[in-house]
């Protein structure tokens, strides 16, 4: 395991390890924290549902599917499995309830929103939008369904905000399964870019951001970077290490006397990086970390890449930075912005970071709050599920924070000489 992941897996752990008396009186704060959500439901019985659903996503189930939640509450599986997968309540207006919690909470000026797809492994060919495509959990081409997801990332802490299921051409063009799995007449076909900035034109306002970053599916498409500047959006990308570029400040070569003057070539940014003197990097301590600060390397150049149709774009701030691996060798990242090329380093490598975190929001989603754990075949049932874990995972975000907040002086008073019990 490389030496960054390491550390961060250590500062988790310990961010995971909560004093027991965060847990007082939890169920309680449990159904305070999903009455505004339940709020948005019209049906009595739906807000019921949705209150059990949330408190079994945040339980210690193992699967936290629908069989398992109805079990856990002792009843039949029958009116929750209706619930999720048929029932007709609208879960965009408990996404934008989060989505203005989450800005509320967390939001600072420098905020970033992250992109980002992620796959939930499935089995058969019935399930909504499934077919075989990329799976980054199992690192290989799976059969599955893909979420594209909006993360918020500010100095205060992370979250999962919003969700669109992406669904193929294979699938937006046969009638026949669409039907099957309830998807609505007006879903049309769009690429993962086009769900993103649709996922930012309706959050996007309702939380305070600088910046927005995601991997390099979604930095490679250059139409996506030039959506994001048309909406006067900061941008920082990563992009394949295949990227071809053009340096806009170095010298072009000799002119002939006739012809057109020629330019400087385009080269990739692996190699264009590899080419780099030393001198060119300048080091950034990024976080301390169990072992001394976590530092990388950085270096920026004022760059123009190849667009989509093979033609020059406009100039853009090419950001490499790069880590030191156990081994000795360097891991290289490559990102593109429509920054000003006087951008500090030290602000893109924030950024960078902040990107990152997305990986850690799905995961907690996952692990604890039961992101893929549905067994729901329709378009229906996915987004309510993805909603209703979305608000799970929040909950368990907040009571994080509180236990980081925590003042054991509020548990009672200490006996006259000055000890405190432990709490079992």
């Amino acid at each position: 395991m490389e030496r960054r992941f390491q550390v961060r897996l250590k500062e988790m752990r310990e961010e995971a390890t909560l004093d027991p008396r965060v847990f007082r009186d939890v169920m309680p704060r449990l159904e305070a924290f999903v009455a505004p959500f339940a709020a948005c439901l019209k049906e009595h019985k739906q807000r019921k549902r949705a209150r059990e659903y949330v408190a079994g996503l945040v339980s210690e189930l193992e699967r936290k599917n629908v069989e398992a939640i109805a079990y856990l509450h002792d009843q039949e599986r029958q009116s929750l499995q209706k619930f999720i997968g048929q029932a007709a309540w609208d879960h965009r207006p408990l996404l934008l309830e989060l989505a203005r919690q989450v800005g509320r909470e967390l939001g600072a000026p420098d905020g970033v929103l992250v992109f980002d797809p992620s796959a939930h492994a499935k089995k058969g060919n019935a399930s909504v939008g499934i077919q075989r495509q990329w799976c980054g959990r199992l690192g290989k081409i799976e059969n599955c369904q893909v979420g594209v997801y909006l993360g918020y990332v500010s100095g205060i802490e992370h979250a999962l905000v919003d969700e669109r299921l992406y669904l193929p051409a294979s699938w937006a063009k046969d009638r026949k399964r669409r039907k099957k799995a309830g998807v609505p007449k007006e879903i049309r076909m769009q690429t993962r870019h086009q769900l993103a900035l649709e996922m930012l034109d309706e959050k996007g306002p309702l939380l305070p951001h600088a910046w927005v970053a995601g991997d390099d599916e979604m930095g490679r498409s250059t139409r996506f970077r030039r959506d994001l500047q048309a909406r006067n959006e900061r941008y920082l990308l990563a992009v394949p290490c295949n990227t071809l570029v053009r340096d806009l400040d170095a010298k072009p070569p000799a002119y002939a006397g006739r012809g057109r003057r020629p330019q400087v070539p385009f080269g990739r940014v692996d190699r264009w990086c590899a080419a780099l003197p030393a001198d060119a990097w300048t080091r950034i301590e990024v976080r301390p970390g169990a072992k001394g600060p976590l530092t990388v390397e950085a270096a920026k150049a004022r760059v123009s890449a190849k667009t989509d149709r093979r033609r020059a774009g406009s100039e853009e701030v090419l950001v490499m930075v790069r880590e030191q691996q156990a081994d000795g060798t360097w891991k290289h990242d490559y990102y593109l912005s429509n920054a000003d090329p006087q951008t500090s380093l030290a602000e893109f490598a924030r950024v960078t970071k902040a990107a990152r975190r997305i990986e850690e929001c799905l995961q907690r989603a996952k692990s604890e709050a039961g992101l893929s754990d549905y067994e729901v075949r329709t378009w229906r049932g996915w987004h309510h599920h993805q909603t209703l874990s979305l608000i799970a995972a929040w909950f368990l975000t907040q009571e994080a924070r509180r236990g980081k907040k925590m003042d054991p002086r509020h548990y009672g008073p200490a006996n006259p000489l000055g000890y405190r019990p432990a709490v079992a």
